[in-house]
C-alpha cells in the first residue's frame, strides 16, 4: 500500500528502494505558486544512516511492513542493548541504530520496538521521561519565577539546563524528542 508524503509524520516509517526509514523530522515548504515541496529528515533503520530527502508534493511511498511490540529495556552488552517483550521474546539493537537515544536509557525502561520479519530494527521512547538531578550549580533563593537556567547532570549523565531554583536530589521530566527540561516533578 501507498502512502501519500503529505501523510508523513515523526515517526513514521515507511520502505524506499528496499530501505526502511523512519521520519525524524517532517517540513512543508511552499514557495510562490507552483506544488509545495516535503522536506523529511530519515534514518534507514537497517544502517542507522541519517539522510535528508525531497518529495513534491502529491507523491507516494510505499508503506513498510513493521509492527511495534512494547518491550522492556534490559541491558548494554558492548555495543549491543537488550530489551524483553511482554512473551518473554529477546531482542537487541546496535549502537548505530539507535544513536542519540541511547542516552536516554535506562534499566526497566519501557519502549515500543519497531520489528520487521522478526527483526527489532529500532525503538520508540516515550514522549517524556522522568530523571534525577544528580550534579548541579547552587541554586539561587527567590528565583523561582525567573528564565534564567543552569546546567545539570542527570542520573544517566545527559546533561541539561534547568531553572535556577532546581536542586541535587530533585526529579525532573525532560522532552526527548528535544533533550530539553520540561517541568519539575513533585512526588
Amino acid at each position: 500500500m501507498a502512502l501519500n508524503v503529505t501523510d508523513l509524520r515523526n515517526g513514521t516509517v515507511f520502505k524506499e528502494a528496499g530501505n526502511i526509514l523512519q521520519v525524524l523530522s517532517y517540513d512543508h515548504v511552499k514557495m510562490g505558486r507552483g506544488s509545495g515541496n516535503i522536506k523529511l529528515k530519515v534514518k534507514n533503520l537497517k544502517t542507522g544512516s541519517v539522510t535528508e530527502k525531497s518529495f513534491i508534493t502529491g507523491a507516494r511511498v510505499d508503506e513498510a511492513d513493521v509492527q511495534k511490540k512494547k518491550a522492556q529495556f534490559l541491558y548494554r552488552d558492548g555495543d549491543l542493548f537488550h530489551f524483553m517483550d511482554t512473551a518473554f521474546e529477546q531482542f537487541s539493537l546496535r549502537e548505530v541504530s539507535l544513536g542519540e537515544q541511547i542516552k536516554y536509557l535506562k534499566d526497566g525502561l519501557e519502549v515500543s520496538l519497531i520489528i520487521s520479519e522478526g527483526e527489532a530494527l529500532g525503538l520508540e521512547l516515550p514522549n517524556s521521561l522522568v530523571y534525577e538531578i544528580a550534579e548541579t550549580g547552587p541554586g539561587e533563593r527567590g528565583n523561582t519565577v525567573s528564565n534564567v537556567f543552569k546546567e545539570a547532570t542527570l542520573d544517566n549523565g545527559l546533561v541539561v539546563k534547568v531553572p535556577m531554583f532546581i536542586g541535587v536530589g530533585e526529579k525532573v521530566k525532560v522532552d526527548t524528542r528535544t533533550g530539553q527540561y520540561v517541568e519539575r516533578v513533585k512526588e
